[in-house]
């Protein structure tokens, strides 16, 4: 049984904008004790490196923080995966799967011959498929390939209905389900606010939340990524504190439910694929998945987003 090494050391691979707000994350929460960065353009990791080292004096616990290859990840406790191709404009995550996935075909098995016997975090989009595709690579248990899934997705969900309702984000429970894609949707029979679901306080309260309706909401959550894109080219503050979370609750055992992409094996009525469901993170990655007792229409929208995913996974011939 994995059981990690006493320094808590993450590897990062990919230092690009999502990999090097990752890093400054993790060094500034003090997440980590060892952080190495690893990237094909060498001089830019040594760079963020060499930066990040100088944050020691401000942070709560100091992060020793250096620059390196494949072969630093062997006593790692996590490698994060965020080196990936960028989506053109009007094209969709899935177009970014072939190119995806030359990286980590050839980078997957130098990190394992490095002696690697971690978790997997995976950043890299379609991350539902290449989470998929890392775990077969990688050959390790299903529990110990996570990718973040469907968590920046939940966050957005809460923040954009905490515009409407007078709550603080983290008072919502809930979350979105399925591709972190176009096929994703909130479940909204479990979404709740201070344990009350949101569908009884719209009905109780129609003169004073009539405006708010769900199926915007909706579509401004799966769209949030592009309007970001389209504004500034990237997205990489949220995502990457979606990282440090789920890097958090590995580190500290902490059995949090946070929905992430995870193999699944006969949950949801689905086998041999990624999604984004909620799940149990602990020191051993995936301890468990959650399995909400969804309405008839809800699990039909699981089921189609299953489909467009393992049609999209086909085209790597795992």
């Amino acid at each position: 049984m994995y059981v990690g090494c006493k320094t808590r050391k993450v590897a990062v691979i990919g230092t690009g904008f999502v990999g090097s707000s990752c890093a400054y994350s993790l060094v500034n929460q003090s997440i980590c004790d060892e952080l190495v960065l690893i990237d094909r353009t060498k001089e830019r990791s040594l760079a963020h490196a060499l930066d990040l080292s100088h944050c020691s004096d401000f942070t709560h616990s100091r992060t020793k923080v250096t620059a390196g290859g494949y072969e630093a990840c062997g006593d790692a406790d996590i490698v994060v995966l965020c080196a990936g191709t960028k989506p053109k404009p009007g094209g969709t995550r899935l177009d970014l799967l072939e190119g995806t996935a030359d990286i980590y075909k050839s980078a997957v098995p130098q990190i394992m011959a490095s002696g690697f016997d971690g978790i997997f975090v995976n950043a890299a989009n379609p991350v539902d498929i290449i989470t998929y595709a890392v775990w077969k690579w990688s050959g390790l248990p299903r529990g110990r390939v996570v990718g973040t899934g469907t968590s920046i997705d939940s966050s957005r969900l809460k923040t954009l209905l905490c515009e409407h309702l007078p709550v603080d984000p983290r008072s919502v429970q809930g979350y979105v389900l399925g591709e972190h894609g176009e096929s994703q949707f909130p479940a909204w029979s479990h979404v709740t606010i201070g344990g009350k679901p949101v569908l009884d306080i719209l009905a109780q309260h129609p003169q004073r939340f009539g405006h708010l309706k769900l199926e915007e909401i909706e579509a401004k959550t799966r769209d949030a990524g592009w309007e970001i894109m389209q504004r500034k080219g990237s997205t990489y503050y949220g995502i990457a504190s979606a990282i440090a979370a789920i890097v958090r609750s590995i580190l500290n055992d902490d059995h949090k439910i946070t929905a992430v992409s995870a193999v699944l094996d006969g949950e949801y009525g689905c086998r041999d694929l990624c999604a984004g469901v909620p799940a149990i993170l602990n020191r051993q990655g995936v301890a468990e998945l959650v399995e909400l007792n969804l309405t008839p229409d809800e699990q039909e929208r699981l089921a189609r987003s299953f489909a467009v995913l393992r049609e999209a996974a086909s085209r790597l011939k795992l």
